[in-house]
Order: structure tokens, then C-alpha cells, then sequence
């Protein structure tokens, strides 16, 4: 089979290298997947980059979210067959409830090969049934972005049909927020860098959104558009706490999961206080979250938005693609 490894030395995508290996055989209790499709995410391109995610010395294959079918079932598997079409889970273990003490970083980090590859062999503790719904490519954007965005809206204080959402910019998490929280009859405004994308997705359902380039003070500027909002997610980072609190409602909660940034500035502590706010910090989520999110796209009949497919045979030029400007939702590796 043909699978991408990413030398150890390796921090850019044209030095990512087409191999040759032997199909791998699952072991008791894992299943084989034939790969149809891999979604790319943002942390992908911080492992690629490094040194997150990377072990110094150590080859890797990249990338953590595929759909796909199982082709092969290994000893002691029980409730999986040939045939079955499957998306992986993120975390390892971590079935419901609180998540647990060493969650890793996926697949495609640290001593964890990923899943750029024709077959990949995973635990079958490890695999989540596909939403009949949707084709391979919009099955493999939910392990990773659709998740988060699953876990930031429902995880806590969950919403309902009279909350406001705000969503930051039109990636992959922004997107898949829009999208459940108006299947739920919920409002969504939105900031972003340029008024087509705010154009794009208020043809999604978004109520508004605020152009964060020409307003300074987008916080404000979305608490007045919306009257206050019930639920931020910060796809962005801590940096933009203060932004986020200020559009908040008396009593919201900004759900903050980016990774574009790790340093923040001061928090309003009267504003904090005094809307009586709360601040989660969101990774992905567990496996009862996942088999939610699956129910819950297939009965709104949810397609994920992706903005290109790129063959697998050109997955460097997938890896260049997602850091072009521009894009409004995923970036898919295909397999025939």
C-alpha cells in the first residue's frame, strides 16, 4: 500500500514522502480500514511545523481524521463487520463523562502514526459508525472539527431554540457551530476578516456578523447587533477572551478550543463577574458525544461544508492548501 511519512526532520509539506509497505493485518480487537477520505485539521499543520506533536528522531504518517470502510476484523472483535462504514475516534478511551487525565494528541502525533495512508489498522474501541448520510469526505470532518463544535454547544449549558451563538471566522469548527446551532432554531452571528465570508454565511443562516478588521471593538459592536449572546465559540484562542466576554449575555459561557494562540491579555474582571460568565476550555470530545453528534446529523441531514478535495496522491498540495487564505470550510484528502 501507499502511505505519506513525514521525515523527522521534516517542518514543511513538500518534504513529505510517498512510500511503499506491506498492507497491515489487525491484531485482537482491532479492525482494518480501507481509506476513502481524510479531513484535514489546523493542528495538523502545528505537528507539521513542530516541534507540537513531534518526537524528536521519529518518523511519522500525519493527519488523525479518516472515514472509510472496514475491509478486515481482527480476533475478539465484537459488533464490527466487513463492510461497516467507520470514522475513527479522537481520544482513546474516553467513552463519556469527564475526559480523562492523558488524552494524547490523536492520531498523526508523538509516538501515534496517523492516517494518510490506503489502510490504517485501529482498535476497534477506536472507530465510530458513519452517518448514513453523508459520503466519506463529509464523514471524515466530524472525529476532529465537528466534535469540538458538538462539545463547545452541548458539552455544557447546553443550547436550545432561544439561544444566540456567535461563531468566529468560517473554519471548519465555525462552520459545523452554524450548522447545528440553527438545526436547532438557535441565532448565530459571526465575526469575520472580510465582509464575503460574513455575506457567505449569513446565506447559511447566520442572523449578522461584525467585520473584525474594520471594527476594533467587535465585542461590543456584536453585543449591540445581537443584544448579548448566550454562547461564544472561540475557535481563535485565549487571546481573544476580552473580545468574547464583551459580547457575552449576563450569564453565557465562551467555550474557547483554538489553538492559534496560547497567550491572552487582562480579562475585564468587573465584566467577568458581574455577567457571571464562565469560561470552558474545549478539546474534541468523547465518544458518547460523538455517537450523539452522528444521530443528530443524520436526523437534520447535516452536510458538512468543504471548501476543496485534493487527491491523495497530491496530499502535500492538500497541506499547502489549508494555509491559503480564503477558504470557507474543509479541506479533504481523497482516496478512489
Amino acid at each position: 500500500m501507499k502511505r505519506w511519512i513525514l521525515p523527522a526532520d521534516a517542518t514543511d509539506a513538500a518534504r513529505l514522502v510517498l512510500d511503499e509497505a506491506s498492507v497491515p493485518v489487525p491484531g485482537p480487537g482491532e479492525v482494518r480500514i480501507r481509506v476513502r477520505a481524510i479531513s484535514m485539521n489546523y493542528r495538523d499543520q502545528l505537528i507539521l511545523k513542530g516541534p507540537f506533536g513531534r518526537l524528536p528522531e521519529q518518523d511519522l504518517v500525519p493527519l488523525s481524521d479518516v472515514a472509510g470502510e472496514i475491509d478486515a476484523v481482527g480476533p475478539r472483535v465484537k459488533g464490527w463487520s466487513v463492510g461497516d462504514r467507520v470514522t475513527n475516534l479522537h481520544v482513546l478511551d474516553w467513552s463519556d463523562g469527564r475526559p480523562p487525565a492523558a488524552m494524547g494528541l490523536g492520531l498523526g502525533a508523538l509516538h501515534e502514526d496517523g492516517v494518510l495512508a490506503e489502510y490504517v489498522v485501529l482498535p476497534a474501541r477506536r472507530i465510530m459508525r458513519a452517518p448514513a448520510n453523508l459520503d466519506h469526505s463529509e464523514a471524515a470532518t466530524l472525529p476532529v472539527a465537528a466534535l469540538t463544535a458538538w462539545n463547545a454547544l452541548y458539552g455544557d449549558h447546553p443550547i436550545t431554540a432561544d439561544s444566540t451563538v456567535l461563531i468566529i471566522g468560517s473554519g471548519g469548527v465555525a462552520l459545523s457551530a452554524l450548522q447545528f446551532a440553527r438545526a436547532a432554531g438557535a441565532r448565530v452571528y459571526a465575526t469575520v476578516r472580510n465582509n464575503a465570508a460574513g455575506e457567505a454565511l449569513v446565506r447559511r443562516g447566520a442572523a449578522g456578523y461584525v467585520n473584525s478588521t474594520t471594527e476594533h471593538d467587535w465585542g461590543d459592536a456584536i453585543y449591540a447587533l445581537s443584544g448579548g449572546v448566550d454562547k461564544v465559540v472561540d475557535s481563535v484562542g485565549v487571546s481573544i477572551l476580552a473580545q468574547a466576554l464583551a459580547a457575552l449575555a449576563p450569564g453565557g459561557e465562551i467555550a474557547t478550543l483554538g489553538l492559534f494562540d496560547a497567550a491572552g491579555g487582562p480579562l475585564d474582571g468587573y465584566a467577568l463577574l458581574g455577567k457571571q460568565a464562565r469560561i470552558r476550555g474545549v478539546a474534541v470530545g468523547s465518544e458518547a458525544m460523538h455517537r450523539d453528534l452522528v444521530r443528530y446529523v443524520e436526523t437534520h441531514d447535516i452536510h458538512p461544508v468543504i471548501d476543496r478535495r485534493i487527491h491523495f496522491l497530491d496530499a502535500p498540495a492538500a497541506c499547502t492548501a489549508q494555509t491559503a487564505g480564503g477558504l470557507f470550510g474543509k479541506v479533504i484528502i481523497e482516496l478512489g
